[in-house]
């Protein structure tokens, strides 16, 4: 079964800038540059029937120009503990549309409905639990300052699969549905 999500994949530009922000915190495991993406629907584990027909939804999906897609900060999931630093994106309605598009493709596909709230974010580092508590999520924020918006414009959506490990990358793109 592959483990599928689609996703705006970040540019090489914006994962150089984003670079500067992935060190200085214990526990961390960086994602990949090649890696960095801002996810629209996590299917997860899904039969090739519901892979293939959410795929054609995809396929048949009303066309859209590119998007313009705003890093607006630093943050972290997770509060007291905290699991992800992420960096920020501005849900603008053009973005929460196509979210909300692809969550229905996703259920007329016959995958679970999304259960969390769609906020729109780039995961820098997943923290281990053990190794990383608010504390040190907190120094970190504040030791790297004041965070400039960084805006990229996304001409295609991904679909992505994953490796059947816990913590993601690396990523494969198993197709590609343009924004024109």
């Amino acid at each position: 079964m592959p483990r599928l999500f689609t996703a705006l994949e970040c540019p090489d530009d914006i994962a150089e800038a984003l670079s500067r922000y992935q060190c200085g915190l214990r526990g961390a495991r960086w994602i990949e540059r090649g890696d960095l993406h801002v996810t629209l629907r996590f299917l997860g584990d899904v039969g090739d029937e519901v892979a293939e027909a959410f795929h054609a939804g995809l396929v048949e999906a009303r066309p859209r120009p590119p998007l313009d897609v705003t890093l607006t900060g630093l943050d972290a999931f997770g509060g007291d503990r905290p699991r992800a630093i992420i960096a920020s994106v501005n849900a603008g309605l053009d973005l929460v549309d196509l979210q909300e598009e692809h969550e229905r493709i996703a259920r007329a596909a016959g995958a679970e409905p999304e259960r969390r709230r769609f906020t729109p974010h780039l995961t820098l580092a997943r923290l281990a639990k053990r190794d990383t508590g608010a504390p040190d999520v907190a120094d970190y924020l504040a030791e790297m300052g004041l965070f400039p918006t960084l805006t990229f414009t996304a001409t295609r959506v991904a679909l992505f699969s994953a490796r059947e490990s816990r913590g993601g990358g690396p990523y494969v793109v198993e197709a590609a549905y343009p924004l024109e």
